[in-house]
């Protein structure tokens, strides 16, 4: 009903300005073309609803078609358990979209002819409206038919002691930053963000401090905690979650591959779902990367992350162009995919055309307009055993 109201409005705003136009030129029809004026305003104004009023109604139509096509995930979508013991290999993505439309996601999905039941979105710790529980990302999440992953990151800069007075100053609160969350310094948010996860009914993806192995990358690093501060950290958020009510969420552990000592990092089988890594390659993008296969990236490390026996996700995968054929590293990815790894029940496509968070200059790990890519995914996935393909995909 919202929906139809929504269109109905907007469709009355196009027909008002298209009459109130065709006046003013009927009335301006003596003014030069040559100046713009009012007039010419007036009508960049009017093409620009127009634009806006025909992509809003198109994106409608595709969302509603997608919801279709995941018509087979929908009692699956509102029961973790069910999540977590799915037969198939699930999808999903990130990219640059902002706010309540995925269009791009939705590009990604056309071109590889997936329809992702994962959209993955990334939000930081802090203080202030940017830093709350996404909820608009999230309803629209679940409006198309998809379930939210959220990738929550720990950064303590904004916070003010004001409000949370047992935090340290800023220019010390990244050491040991982590024994402050298990020790409750930060409750006040954790618990006001619980609250608002809970409210949502359907499961949510938590990842929560993702490669707090890499002492290079993140303040949350073992260059300020120890893997125990880590450990405790995780289990303290997760309790205040369950004091709350927020039983919908399903626990996301994330380690950085290359930097290993997953055991002394691990939360414990209690407290995690899914072991979730990230699989990218930056071929010879950077100085300290090289052209390497899946097999290298991730193979290598797959009977480690096995051992936890739970299901794996592969939470951020894509490769870039320079050093390799891309084509090729994602089709020989995807060949025999689950005979290779049969704990994988989740991949998430990394689909930034802009990421400057590694690379000394920002790269696109883009593949929705790249034919020879999308076509040799397609041709593999193909060949898949329909037992653990998603139903819209066969």
């Amino acid at each position: 009903m919202g929906s139809s109201k929504k269109t109905f409005k907007r469709l009355f705003n196009v027909i008002i300005a298209l009459v109130i136009g065709y006046f003013v030129i009927y009335g301006l029809a003596a003014i030069s073309k040559n100046s713009k004026g009012p007039l010419g305003g007036l009508l960049e104004n009017m093409s620009d609803m127009v634009q806006d009023f025909e992509r809003d109604n198109i994106l409608e139509k595709r969302e509603q078609n997608r919801e279709k096509k995941l018509s087979w995930f929908k009692d699956q979508r509102k029961n973790k358990f069910a999540l977590l013991k799915t037969k198939y290999i699930l999808f999903g993505a990130s990219d640059d979209s902002k706010g309540e439309s995925y269009e791009n996601i939705i590009n990604l999905e056309d071109s590889l002819a997936i329809t992702f039941p994962i959209i993955h979105i990334y939000k930081a710790w802090g203080e202030g409206q940017e830093y709350k529980f996404p909820e608009n990302e999230v309803n629209a999440i679940n409006r198309i038919g998809s379930i939210p992953m959220i990738t929550w990151e720990p950064w303590f800069g904004k916070f003010s002691q004001e409000n949370f007075p047992k935090i340290k100053a800023p220019e010390q609160r990244d050491n040991h930053g982590l024994t402050a969350v298990a020790e409750g310094h930060y409750d006040k948010y954790i618990k006001e963000w619980a609250k608002e996860a809970a409210k949502v009914g359907y499961p949510i993806y938590l990842r929560v401090g993702h490669e707090m192995n890499d002492p290079y990358r993140y303040p949350w690093g073992p260059q300020n905690n120890d893997p125990s501060e880590y450990v405790a950290a995780f289990k303290h958020v997760r309790d205040v979650f369950e004091e709350v009510g927020a039983k919908n969420i399903i626990w996301v552990w994330s380690p950085h591959l290359t930097y290993g000592k997953f055991n002394e990092y691990y939360p414990g089988t209690d407290y995690v779902d899914v072991v979730a890594t990230g699989a990218l390659n930056y071929g010879t993008s950077t100085s300290w990367s090289d052209w390497w296969t899946f097999e290298q990236i991730f193979g290598n490390y797959y009977e480690q992350l096995a051992s936890f026996y739970k299901p794996i996700m592969i939470a951020e995968f894509g490769s870039l162009k320079p050093g390799g054929s891309r084509a090729k590293w994602f089709g020989d990815t995807f060949e025999n995919f689950y005979t290779k790894y049969p704990y994988v029940t989740s991949i998430v496509f990394f689909h930034y055309s802009s990421d400057p968070s590694t690379t000394y200059k920002a790269v696109s790990w883009y593949i929705k307009d790249d034919q020879e890519v999308t076509t040799a995914i397609k041709n593999e996935l193909k060949k898949w055993d329909p037992s653990i393909k998603q139903p819209d995909m066969q």
